[in-house]
């Protein structure tokens, strides 16, 4: 026991006082935020920018009333001018876009005649609105040759605001959901990252004693077990401490942004809601985002969340790492790894592909709920999947899952560990691994 404590201080130590490790872990907040704030600062600022838009109206149907401006668009009638002389002057000038509205005998024929013409690609959001604006007209058009009173419709139309609870009382609503899946697609995504950063860590390290011939005097007195378990716990301590920092300065960084620059931090998250969905939802809580923001997060099982969260961190981590310390055993550099690192890589990113697929939409669905027990993709599903509330059952056999395959991976890495780390000179195949399996020197 006293070995592999000295096995992961030194791990630990190595870590930490590398230089890069001590850039990135204050230089990576700085990036984060700035980067944040870039992008905010550049989506604010192409709001900002108001497109000009012409049409011209052959059909006569469309008045200026259904062509309002906006704050970022502002329409022009060009009718009087037709259309070529429309399109030409549109080419020639600083216009974003020309809609052409063409006489039709038909309002179906119409509904597919319309053209719009612009030097560059249009964004979706704007053909979307234009696409919006001509079907509610049309739609309205040919409720009037019906005969059907458009005024009592309108009237008739009632916005519902379904409130959701479960069975014990407990209270949801739309913008809690939409923090649980942010929540849980953060949870994921930064366990892959983990994984990939530190896992290759771990290989890269027992590559780097094994070229070096260090190792053949470690193993002398340390068994290959104790060797394997202290580098990926030492890596482990090591990558949470930076993370730990991460944290702190994000949290410092982001509170001087918000007061010195005027970042705002909660804009910058809500605004990525949809508009119904915080209106409904500043309207539940008085108007006030900070307050909105705050209350969400607070109905959250914030602590249940963090000790599970720690859990399938670790958990997940240890588990890909063991299996990256077998393959930097069994090869001489760096470059013989790639043909061991995609059967590893799999299950990693199929954790990710099916939590944003599956989890997102119904997290309590047969997919999700078997891939939150899979030990290789449980990590990651699970994580996505708490926050929206797993019974304490099903996280007891995902949970002992985990780690009953973790004790196995340990053990069965260990036994290509053992043997790969005094190979030299040969790119190994599956076939020496399978040999080294079965070997009981």
């Amino acid at each position: 026991m006293s070995k592999l404590k000295l096995i992961i201080h030194r791990e630990f130590i190595a870590k930490v006082r590398n230089k890069s490790f001590i850039m990135m872990t204050f230089l990576s907040p700085l990036l984060m935020v700035g980067m944040g704030a870039l992008v905010f600062f550049l989506m604010k600022k192409n709001d900002e920018k108001v497109k000009e838009i012409v049409y011209v109206d052959e059909s006569k149907l469309f008045t200026k009333d259904d062509f309002k401006d906006t704050e970022t668009i502002h329409y022009k009638d060009y009718t009087a001018l037709g259309i070529e002389l429309t399109k030409k002057k549109v080419e020639e000038g600083n216009y974003y876009g020309a809609l052409i509205i063409p006489k039709q005998d038909s309002l179906e024929i119409l509904a597919n005649s319309i053209e719009f013409y612009s030097k560059d690609s249009p964004g979706m959001s704007v053909m979307s609105s234009l696409e919006s604006k001509i079907e509610r007209k049309l739609r309205n058009e040919k409720l009037n040759n019906f005969g059907i009173d458009i005024d009592k419709i309108n009237a008739s139309r009632i916005q519902s605001d379904i409130k959701m609870f479960n069975f014990s009382g407990e209270e949801s609503s739309k913008l809690i959901n939409g923090l649980k899946i942010g929540l849980g697609a953060i949870a994921g995504y930064m366990l892959m990252m983990f994984v990939m950063i530190y896992g290759t860590s771990v290989m890269r390290s027992v590559i780097e004693e094994k070229t070096s011939r260090i190792i053949e005097v470690i193993i002398s007195s340390v068994k290959p077990f104790q060797l394997m378990l202290g580098k990926i716990i030492g890596n482990a301590s090591a990558g949470l401490l930076q993370f730990f920092i991460w944290g702190i300065l994000l949290l410092i960084i982001s509170t001087v942004a918000s007061s010195v620059f005027g970042v705002d931090m909660v804009e910058m998250q809500t605004s990525k809601l949809p508009a119904e969905q915080l209106e409904v939802a500043k309207q539940a809580a008085g108007g006030d985002k900070m307050q909105l923001l705050i209350q969400e997060i607070l109905r959250l099982p914030i602590l249940k969340m963090f000790l599970l969260f720690i859990f399938y961190f670790l958990g997940g981590y240890m588990l890909y790492s063991s299996l990256f310390a077998a393959v930097g055993a069994a090869v001489d550099n760096e470059t013989d790894t790639q043909q061991f690192m995609l059967p590893i890589m799999l299950p990693l990113i199929l954790g990710v592909y099916v939590g944003f697929a599956t989890v997102i939409n119904e997290p309590h669905g047969s997919m999700a709920v078997l891939f939150s027990h899979i030990p290789f993709t449980s990590p990651i599903v699970m994580l996505m999947r708490v926050p929206f509330g797993v019974s304490w059952y099903e996280l007891a056999i995902s949970m002992t899952l985990l780690l009953l395959t973790f004790i196995f991976m340990v053990w069965f890495a260990a036994k290509i560990y053992r043997v790969g780390i005094l190979m030299y000179g040969k790119k190994p195949t599956y076939k020496d691994l399978y040999k080294w399996l079965k070997y009981k020197g």
